[in-house]
This record gives structure tokens, C-alpha cells and sequence, in this order.
């Protein structure tokens, strides 16, 4: 079954006209397309990308934040980040991405660390965090033995957990498609201007959306979740005037085999500019080490150096001493939008009618994604547009069985039932030929697309194996030819130049890469 690559979908003459368009499909506005999906109204989700969750959401740490770095009571990502925290487990029966509540260590290696540490569960008892301890020594070795002999004491906080942020992002877009949302990639903002509608009220109320490529789409209310690039998509509404300043956070990536992995995320003693190096087990099995936290101008600069590998390793293994520099698989960088304040700036626009800003979601917005959501709902509501539920909504996805999660047995039934799970592609991460169909049937007809939905490519030999596999899929599922693959869209094509034809079959023969292989 060949399908075409997804595009984003042409609008009708005149372009198409919906109740609320959101704009940026990372796990903001993923969040709340599908919290609007169960409401009678009709909703577009746009994304510059040709994929979604390829912006800030991509390069995240995947931590559940666990409630005591910030102050309930005083700022609205430490509310948002407690609310958000427990609505995590349903989410994760009715939409299935990986989710583990492993647990928050923070480590203090004197008294004047165990000083702030004492502030640290002061606030997290103030925002009526559970099961919340405050531990000597003893103990904090005894919940995680990897921990360096010389810590003093810390803090625990079990409800802390670890997800896969991408899986996440993918699975609450599906749902909302699933629900009604259009889905609408490679469509970058360009202008927004009201339209006056001589007479015609309803006209009168619309925002008019262009991207670069002149579609166009029209929307009584708009949602800025547009990551890094807020503040532009705001300039262009006449809205509030905020700079998003990039804070790139460079992360390495451990092997699931290395000695050193913990089962908790371990956190340092913060100071006011950032919460540390962290070790991060992954719910996947693996461990991220990072990130560093470095405000730049440049919003699409996602470099990695020598000299913060030094101060990353250095620092993790103050935590974990066993840490191996040989079990490192790769390294990644990922750009935090800021604003001044550092709080979410989440409102109705005072300047712009029916524009509602969802900006400056850093860190713990992955945690407080959903609680966001709930509050930006209710803040459409006042933009003058009414939400009635849906009878129908369905809050849930089908499971889609992963061969790795598999008993010998069930996989057994599963492979009978379609062999295509019997065909490992990705031996690192034992990824099967129908978990690569699934995701390009979803729309991710692109390699980090295929990556992030399956993690094919993601094991020790970051695709050494498995590429060329992935490519023969994708030109038989799509019609694609392997010169039109590309690893995230736009220009990064896989295969650069002419794509040369094998002498032994002129005229429409194997490819060279086909012949070599």
C-alpha cells in the first residue's frame, strides 16, 4: 500500500474558516488542540514544520517536574507544573506513551547546600506535594545506590517521573485529529490582519492567517503557542510587545548498557539561574546527562562543544561517580523560550481581540502541558466564544503494540497475526517493519519523524543498521523516491547531488546506494 507524503493541506477557495486556530504543534499547542477537541467547535492546528513536535519539544529532558521548585501560591508555571504533574496517569491509560514515575532525588554535598534543600521542601510542602521527604544520608543512598558517598543528604520526591516528550506530543495530536482538529504542517505564519466585514459581523470578527506560501486561513480566536518564535507571531497581530530569548540546553546521551545509570532523576542544589546538570534515566532505558542553560540570540543554533561536554561530564559525576564517557551514544542541543520575568505569560491579549498568548513555556512546561491547556481553555471561553461539550468526545488512542513491550508469547501471536512484526529493523532498540509502516501511515514520512515515533535510530549505532531499511520502507510505502528523503524536512535531504544509476542496468537500473548495498 503506497501512501503520499503528508503535505499540509490545501485550503478550499477563499481559504477555510474555523471557531480557533492554534499556532505551534509542540506540546503546548498540542495540549490544547486536543483539550478544544471535545468541545463543538471547529479547530486547526498549524506548525511551520513538516512535522510536529520538531521545534523546543523535540530536545527536551522528559522529566515530570515534581512540585517544589517554584511557588503555587506566587507563580503561574508553579500551579500550573502541580496541577499538571497529577493529571499525567490518566493521560498515559488513555493515550499510551511511555510514562514512568521513577522518582526526584536532589543531592546536597554540604550543610549550606542541605540549607537550600530545607527551602526546596519548604515549598514543596506549601504546595501540598505528596509523599515529599527530606533525607540524610542514609537514606538518599538507599533510594539511589549510584549516588556519590560523599552526598549529605537531599530531597526526595516520588511523584517525579520521566516521559518520552515526543511520543507524548504525537499521541495528543492524534487524539485530537481523531476528534475533529485539521492538522496543518509547513504552514508558517507570515501575516494576520482583522477583517472588516462591511455589515457582516461574524466577518467583522475573524482573523485572517497567511502563511509564506500565500494559504490562507480565517479563525474567530487564535492561540499563540508558538514556542521560540512567540514573540514574532505576537509583532504580527499588533499584540503585546516580549522578546523570547533562546537558553540552549546541551544534553549527551548514554547507552542503555552503561554501569552508571540510576533509577531516579537525580538533580543538583540549584542556584538562581538554573536548576544544574541532572542525570536523567530515560523511560526508554537510557540516560541523558544536562542540560547546560546559556542564553543566545540565535533561535535556530542547536551547536554542541567540546568544552560543555567537559562541564557536563564534570558535573554529573559530582552526582553519579561511575558515569563513562565511553558510553556516550550522542549529543543534542535544545533552546528554551524565555521572556523576561521568567514566568508562562499565559493571557487573553489586552491589545489584539481573540488573540490568546500561551508564551515563555520553559521548563516545567512539559509537566504543566495539560494543566495549561485546561487554562487556556477557559480563557477562550472569554474571548466571547462559547464551548459546548461533545456528546462523542473520545478521550482515548488504540494501543499500538511495540515489540519490545512484548512477552515472547504475545509476540508470537502478534507476528501470525502480520509478520511484518517478525522483521526487526532497528536491532538496538528492537524496533519491527510494522511499527515503521505504523508511523508513516500516521503522516511522519520523514527519518527524525520515523525516529521520534518509534526510536528507530536512537539505539548505540544511531542508525548505522537500520537507515538504508528505514529508506526502502518509506520509498515503498509513500512512492518517494530516496533522493526525496529527508531527515526533517525543508532541504536536509539524505542523499545530496545527482543520485547516480547502476552501470549494470542503464536506464532506469538500481540506484548506487541500492547496488552497494
Amino acid at each position: 500500500m503506497k501512501m503520499a507524503p503528508r503535505r499540509a493541506a490545501r485550503p478550499r477557495a477563499g481559504g477555510s474558516t474555523y471557531d480557533i486556530a492554534v499556532i505551534g504543534a509542540g506540546v503546548t499547542g498540542a495540549a490544547i488542540a486536543r483539550r478544544l477537541s471535545a468541545y463543538k467547535v471547529s479547530v486547526v492546528l498549524l506548525e511551520k514544520e513538516c512535522d510536529v513536535s520538531f521545534g523546543v519539544s523535540k530536545a527536551n529532558s522528559g522529566i515530570i517536574h515534581g512540585g517544589f521548585h517554584y511557588s503555587a501560591a506566587t507563580t503561574l508555571k508553579g500551579r500550573l507544573e502541580v496541577l499538571g504533574n497529577l493529571m499525567f496517569d490518566r493521560l498515559q491509560k488513555e493515550l499510551h506513551f511511555p510514562f514512568r514515575r521513577c522518582g526526584i532525588l536532589v543531592a546536597a554535598f554540604s550543610v549550606e547546600e542541605m540549607k537550600t534543600v530545607q527551602e526546596l521542601y519548604s515549598r514543596g510542602m506549601e504546595n501540598q506535594i505528596i509523599g515529599l521527604e527530606l533525607a540524610g544520608r542514609d537514606r538518599i543512598l538507599a533510594l539511589e545506590p549510584k549516588l556519590n558517598p560523599d552526598v549529605v543528604g537531599g530531597l526526595y520526591a516520588p511523584g517525579g517521573g520521566v516521559i518520552e516528550p515526543y511520543r507524548f506530543v504525537f499521541s495528543l495530536i492524534e487524539n485530537a485529529q481523531a476528534n475533529g482538529v485539521e492538522l496543518r504542517t509547513g504552514f508558517r505564519v507570515a501575516e494576520a490582519r482583522r477583517e472588516a466585514g462591511a455589515g457582516d459581523r461574524s466577518a467583522s470578527s475573524r482573523w485572517a492567517l497567511v502563511s509564506q506560501q500565500g494559504e490562507q486561513i480565517r479563525a474567530r480566536t487564535v492561540i499563540n503557542a508558538a514556542g521560540l518564535y512567540a514573540d514574532e507571531v505576537s509583532r504580527l497581530f499588533g499584540a503585546e510587545e516580549f522578546r523570547i530569548v533562546p537558553r540552549k540546553g546541551e544534553e549527551f546521551l548514554l547507552d542503555r548498557n552503561a554501569r552508571g545509570l540510576p533509577e531516579k532523576v537525580i538533580f543538583p542544589v540549584p542556584d538562581p539561574r538554573s536548576k544544574g546538570i541532572l542525570v536523567i534515566p530515560t523511560v526508554e532505558g537510557t540516560c541523558m546527562l544536562g542540560p547546560t542553560a546559556f542564553e543566545q540570540e540565535d533561535k535556530e543554533d542547536l551547536s554542541t562543544s567540546r568544552e560543555n561536554f567537559e562541564t557536563i561530564f564534570a558535573a554529573a559525576r559530582r552526582l553519579v561517580p561511575t558515569l563513562s564517557e565511553r558510553d556516550i551514544i550522542t549529543s543534542f542541543a535544545g533552546l528554551r523560550p524565555s521572556v523576561e520575568g521568567q514566568d508562562f505569560l499565559i493571557a487573553v491579549s489586552e491589545k489584539a481581540p481573540g488573540l490568546v498568548q500561551a508564551a515563555g513555556i520553559q521548563s516545567p512546561g512539559l509537566t504543566a502541558a495539560p494543566a495549561i491547556a485546561d487554562y487556556v481553555k477557559d480563557l477562550v471561553k472569554k474571548t466571547g466564544l462559547a464551548l459546548e461539550e461533545k456528546a462523542d468526545w473520545n478521550p482515548s488512542l488504540p494501543l499500538v503494540p511495540r515489540v519490545r513491550e512484548l512477552s515472547p508469547f504475545e509476540a508470537d501471536d502478534l507476528v501470525r497475526e502480520n509478520p511484518a512484526y517478525g522483521e526487526i529493523v532497528c536491532r538496538c532498540e528492537s524496533i519491527s517493519e510494522a511499527e515503521i509502516v505504523a508511523a508513516i501511515r500516521r503522516g511522519h514520512t520523514t527519518m527524525d519523524g520515523i525516529k521520534f515515533y518509534t526510536r528507530a535510530q536512537m539505539g548505540r549505532c544511531q542508525g548505522g543498521f537500520c537507515t538504508y531499511k528505514i529508506l526502502k520502507i518509506l520509498q515503498r510505502e509513500t512512492g518517494m523516491s530516496l533522493d526525496q528523503v529527508t531527515k526533517r524536512g525543508g532541504a536536509s535531504r539524505l542523499l545530496h547531488g545527482e543520485v547516480g544509476r547502476d552501470p549494470v542496468a542503464p536506464g532506469g537500473g538500481r540506484t548506487k546506494l541500492e547496488a552497494e548495498a
